[in-house]
This record gives structure tokens, C-alpha cells and sequence, in this order.
């Protein structure tokens, strides 16, 4: 459910899904949680790259406590029933050439735009810092994924040192 932080975003899916976006706090600590919670144990791998059934508060702690310049976390909520349903990460490097951007998607709302709807917000909130491109490191095994970012105008490359691993990179300015 929404907290009393601004609503910064208002966005629709292809599917007609209204979510209203924010960046995270500290206060989401307890809702990020459970939302990870109800992400498939796969996807929970592929976003933190570890198994678990939980996620810990040291992975978390990256999303609550963003700098809202070079790194800014999003939670996304189902506009109707103030659900969580999906979290987005921008983190981008100390020159603010390069931005890495991670999506994870509540198993509910899977495949109906959430994922595409964060992704798009993730680049246009890298272009508007002045990022060069806009990276995502998948598991070769996350094809939904790796299909989204395709789409989305990404181009696969080698992880370098890691066959398991994809760079999908899009050039935004």
C-alpha cells in the first residue's frame, strides 16, 4: 500500500494497468520485503543474482537509501488497490556515463506492461541525469527479460569473465 511519500509518477501499461510510481524510503523497508516475497524465486535470483526465500535487509538497503542523483529506486503501485507491484533501480556510475537499470515485477502482474512501463521510466530518468547508456546484466537464463530489453532497443553483449551473464545496453544520448 502507498505511503504518505509523493506520488512522482502516474503511468499505463499496454494493458491498461495504472501505476502510480514514487521513489522508495526507508519507511518501504517492510513493503519492499514482502513484495520480494511475492516475486517467484526465480526472479528473485535473477534480480540479486542469489537463491533465498527471502531477501535480506543488505539487499534492500540499496533500494531505500538512493542518493535520488546517480542511484534513484522506484516502487510501483497498482493505482486502484495501492498494491506493489513492481520495483525499479537506476544506479549509474560516478561520471554518469553509464547507468545500470534492474526490474523486478510482482508474479500477479506479470506480462501486462509493468516491466516495459519501468523500463521506460528507468531510461528517460538516466537521459534526463545525462547518461550515455543505459545497461542491464541478465542471468542468460532470464529470457523474458532479455526479450523486454531486446525489444526496448537494448543490444546483447558478453559479460566478461562470466558465460552465465548477458550486458543488454542501450546508447541514450
Amino acid at each position: 500500500m502507498t505511503t504518505d511519500a509523493a506520488i512522482s509518477h502516474q503511468l499505463t501499461t499496454r494493458d491498461g494497468v495504472v501505476l502510480d510510481v514514487r521513489p522508495a524510503t526507508e519507511a518501504d523497508e517492510a513493503a519492499l520485503s514482502a513484495f520480494f516475497d511475492a516475486v517467484s524465486e526465480q526472479d528473485r535470483r535473477f534480480r540479486f543474482f542469489a537463491a533465498g526465500e527471502h531477501v535480506s535487509h543488505d539487499l534492500l538497503d540499496p533500494l531505500i537509501h538512493a542518493d535520488h542523483f546517480s542511484s534513484e529506486s522506484y516502487i510501483a503501485f497498482e493505482h486502484t488497490t495501492g498494491e506493489l507491484v513492481g520495483s525499479g533501480l537506476l544506479a549509474c556510475d560516478n561520471q554518469l556515463d553509464t547507468g545500470e537499470v534492474a526490474v523486478s515485477v510482482h508474479a500477479d502482474y506479470r506480462g501486462r506492461g509493468v516491466g516495459w512501463a519501468l523500463l521506460d521510466l528507468l531510461a528517460r530518468e538516466a537521459e534526463r541525469r545525462g547518461v550515455r547508456r543505459v545497461i542491464s546484466i541478465e542471468s542468460r537464463d532470464n529470457h523474458a527479460a532479455i526479450e523486454v530489453e531486446r525489444d526496448k532497443g537494448f543490444t546483447p553483449e558478453a559479460f566478461e569473465g562470466d558465460p552465465t551473464l548477458v550486458v543488454l545496453s542501450k546508447t541514450i544520448r
